[in-house]
This record gives structure tokens, sequence and C-alpha cells, in this order.
């Protein structure tokens, strides 16, 4: 019985690292960790090359590493349609 229920719960999605981190759309992710100044930078770049409004351009997650570095996903669509 443990044995089957051990197959089911390794056969959930959840239980698949892949499918944690990987989510299911069309978005595409780059992830940064820089000083917070660069990180500002960075962001601002990011905002003009890929306009929110044409993209969908967001900062998707951030958090604050030792030594004042930022941690950052940015988000956007590979295309402006």
């Amino acid at each position: 019985m443990a044995a089957v229920l051990l197959r089911c719960v390794s056969n959930m999605p959840s239980a698949r690292p892949a499918a944690r981190r990987t989510p299911r759309d069309s978005f595409r992710r780059e992830t940064f960790a820089l000083p917070r100044l660069a990180a500002r930078a960075k962001a601002r770049e990011m905002f003009q090359r890929f306009p929110k409004a044409a993209y969908m351009t967001a900062i998707e997650s951030w958090r604050e590493l030792p030594d004042d570095r930022i941690e950052f996903t940015m988000r956007r669509l590979p295309s402006a349609d």
C-alpha cells in the first residue's frame, strides 16, 4: 500500500522539481543578482528595452541578499504582438 501511495505522490506535478520551477506560460524570465544601484539600472533598462504596454514586462519577484544585493526576476512576453 505504501509503495502505491509513494508512486501516486511522485507522479503529481507538484512533486516534480521541474514542474515547480518552470511555469507553463509564454513569458520569458530572467533572474539577476546585482548590487542595489545596478539592479535599479538593470530594471530600468529592461523596461525601456521591453515596454510594459507591448511586452507585459514586470518584476515578478525580488528579495534582498547579503551585502546590499538584490535578486529579482523579470518576466516579459517574447514578442510584442
